[in-house]
């Protein structure tokens, strides 16, 4: 008697009120996701910026044929790394749409970013262009003169903000502190100049005239997403059992079967959905989510608060949540978060990811190529062979280095050019003409020549241990009958 009263009681309080105390606490998506958007913006806008012993935290720069990763520089010999990071990236997208689908697409991608604040800010908040943020379905009446004039004003301001985010694109290819040097003189870097101004107007017509679109059509991430998807990935997903049956059929045979909340409740007595369609007004990619898993949707979870203040005031959770088909679609159980196609994810990542820093912690301080001349030997009076040889000393350290090298395991081999070392400034390259000899008979071959591997050491005089390299080459020894023939000619 007590529990029905008590029922009785809370079924009597006003709606509003209701809602207000259920939502007490409450904190939308949305506004999470601007939060995510803010943190997601400073942290591209300052990374550029931020050197550490002069190098960035990524930067691909062809300008100066070097990789910035880590706040480590690599030289365009040292791009063995690259697969590396490319592996990084395509397994971390896999194993994050496979555990919470499209998230990227809704909390951090630069499209959505970019159409948030054009759309919601700028058209919505500051010109009112459009007449609510929850109703993105409604387009705006631009047969009227002010709307028109409002809509080159939100176009101005984006077009302000696109130049901007294609600069700051670039920064990550061309440093800013060259970027702003190369700006001063456009006419001297016009392909910098292409780039910047295509990237903007690219920017310009996708977010004011694409739209949704290209995450609808264009976006190759929404065909992809399919394949990884399981029964666990969390996503927006409608309650049917609670909220009823609102479309049957399976795939593109899906047709509504209810069109109002008196069909619904003919058909379906318990169901709580209202039929106010607040989920399917405030979806940027115009779909419904009682239709059930859609490539369209990118997990913003705009439908997710629509539903929740919609259920608030019958003191009920949302239709939709985020979550995975088997908790909420099928109520077979909890979501399994840790299941072995994650682990398998998390784990091939790991073993990159530490294959990434073990490579990159062999990085070398100096580079050396060492590559023979056209001429494959020279035989001096008396029988001495000469080889000659091109090296190309790179210091890729930030300060000057003094340079030698030996040759390593054969004795017989001696320097004759260069005999002193030499010096080698910060991040500078030089060429040097190398000369090697040899008046000991390294090979009695009558037939053919003989090319004899050698070892090259070449080290920092200054600093021995830890700027040295290794290189392999060979030694081409003359046929033996060349030789002595020699000899014979200059005894």
């Amino acid at each position: 008697m007590q529990e029905t009263t008590i029922g009785s009681e809370a079924a009597k309080k006003p709606k509003k009120n209701l809602a207000k105390e259920y939502l007490k606490g409450w904190i939308p998506y949305r506004i999470r996701r601007y939060w995510g958007y803010v943190t997601a913006t400073i942290i591209a806008l300052v990374l550029p910026w931020i050197r550490i012993h002069g190098n960035h935290f990524f930067l691909l720069n062809f300008d100066h044929k070097q990789l910035h990763f880590l706040f480590v520089r690599f030289d365009m010999q040292e791009l063995y790394l690259m697969p590396f990071l490319l592996m990084l990236l395509f397994l971390g997208i896999f194993a994050m749409t496979a555990l919470g689908g499209r998230v990227w697409c809704g909390w951090a991608c630069p499209q959505t970013i970019f159409r948030v604040i054009y759309r919601d800010l700028f058209e919505t908040k500051l010109l009112h262009l459009r007449k609510r943020i929850n109703n993105k379905q409604i387009e705006p009446d631009m047969s009227k003169p002010e709307n028109k004039a409002k809509k080159a004003i939100a176009i101005a301001l984006w077009s302000i903000l696109a130049f901007v985010a294609a600069a700051d694109f670039l920064w990550y290819f061309v440093p800013p502190e060259d970027f702003f040097q190369y700006i001063q003189h456009p006419g001297d870097h016009p392909i910098l100049m292409g780039f910047w101004i295509g990237v903007a107007l690219f920017l310009i017509a996708d977010i004011v005239f694409i739209k949704e679109n290209f995450c609808i059509y264009i976006c190759p991430y929404s065909r992809v997403q399919s394949v990884l998807y399981d029964d666990d990935t969390i996503m927006a997903v409608y309650d049917p059992i609670r909220g009823g049956h609102i479309y049957e059929g399976e795939g593109n045979e899906r047709h509504k079967a209810v069109h109002s909340l008196k069909e619904l409740k003919a058909k379906e007595p318990e169901a709580e959905c209202t039929a106010c369609e607040s989920c399917v007004k405030v979806c940027p990619t115009h779909i419904d989510i009682r239709k059930g898993l859609q490539l369209e949707c990118i997990n913003c979870l705009e439908c997710v608060d629509a539903c929740t203040k919609v259920q608030a005031a019958f003191g009920r959770p949302s239709l939709v949540q985020w979550s995975s088909e088997r908790e909420t679609l099928r109520h077979e159980g909890k979501t399994r978060y840790f299941r072995p196609k994650i682990i398998g994810y998390f784990v091939v990542l790991g073993i990159v990811l530490t294959a990434l820093f073990v490579m990159g912690s062999k990085k070398e301080h100096m580079l050396l190529n060492v590559n023979k001349t056209t001429r494959l030997y020279k035989i001096l009076p008396g029988g001495a062979v000469e080889n000659d040889y091109i090296f190309l000393f790179q210091n890729t350290e930030e300060k000057p280095h003094k340079y030698t090298f030996e040759v390593l395991g054969n004795k017989d081999i001696e320097i004759v050019r260069p005999k002193e070392p030499f010096h080698l400034g910060a991040l500078k390259k030089k060429k040097k003409v190398i000369i090697l000899r040899t008046t000991k008979e390294l090979a009695h071959n009558t037939h053919k020549d003989t090319p004899i591997p050698i070892t090259i050491h070449a080290y920092a005089i200054d600093d021995p241990k830890r700027v040295s390299v290794i290189r392999k080459t060979v030694f081409v020894y003359p046929r033996y009958d060349e030789v002595e023939k020699a000899k014979k000619q200059h005894p």
